[in-house]
């Protein structure tokens, strides 16, 4: 595989096909070996618009997906910022790259250690990769933004207690086949704005609890 090109087919073919025009989110992801985070039997696919299956039934999400994230964050160099769903660590290293630092969180052990190894060979040291479930804890610090990078049936609230007073947060809501990418602005400490993004359909947060069933 020519690396080089199918990245920048990557950039121009589904990066600013899909309104992706942010100078450090499109630098980050031009720069960053994604092909060095995915499984070996999947680095052709590195650069694809498709999602890479991952340990656990876990998936890398799709470029777009990623950069649309990226971009809707608004992610300054002093920002810190927590990510739900380690995965590859991809995300978690293009994060490091455009913030002062990240902390990712995932339940599974094998992805983080995994996660961990791709982020020390990319040379990401502002990253802290911690094994946690999210459904059940969070960090008890806030942070100016937060990506989540799994879907929810229904929008959890408690994503906002961990998130600065203007602080931004991206989150997937609803349920297969079609879903709503959601930017949600913290405004103070009672007040919120949530903004639309995209239809998109990824896998659902572990453990997350499933959407009330109304029987008539």
């Amino acid at each position: 595989m020519n690396t080089e090109f199918a990245k920048h087919q990557m950039v121009a073919q589904q990066l600013r096909t899909s309104h992706v025009s942010d100078p450090a989110v499109l630098e980050a992801l031009r720069e960053l070996a994604r092909d060095h985070f995915v499984p070996a039997d999947y680095q052709h696919l590195a650069f694809a618009d498709t999602e890479i299956p991952l340990p656990n039934g876990q998936k890398m999400m799709t470029p777009m997906v990623e950069a649309n994230m990226l971009q809707a964050l608004q992610l300054k160099p002093q920002h810190q910022v927590l990510e739900i769903g380690t995965g590859s660590g991809f995300v978690t290293a293009c994060l490091g790259r455009l913030t002062e630092a990240v902390t990712s969180i995932d339940i599974f052990p094998d992805l983080v250690s995994g996660a961990q190894a791709s982020l020390d060979d990319a040379g990401v040291s502002n990253a802290t990769l911690l094994c946690m479930d999210a459904t059940a804890e969070l960090p008890p610090e806030q942070f100016d933004a937060v990506a989540v990078t799994a879907s929810m049936p229904r929008f959890d609230d408690r994503f906002l207690k961990v998130l600065k007073p203007g602080g931004r947060l991206f989150v997937v809501v609803g349920e297969a086949p079609v879903m709503e990418a959601q930017l949600v602005t913290r405004i103070d400490e009672v007040a919120t704005q949530v903004q639309s993004l995209f239809e998109t359909n990824i896998a659902a947060l572990v453990n997350v609890a499933p959407a009330p069933v109304f029987r008539f």
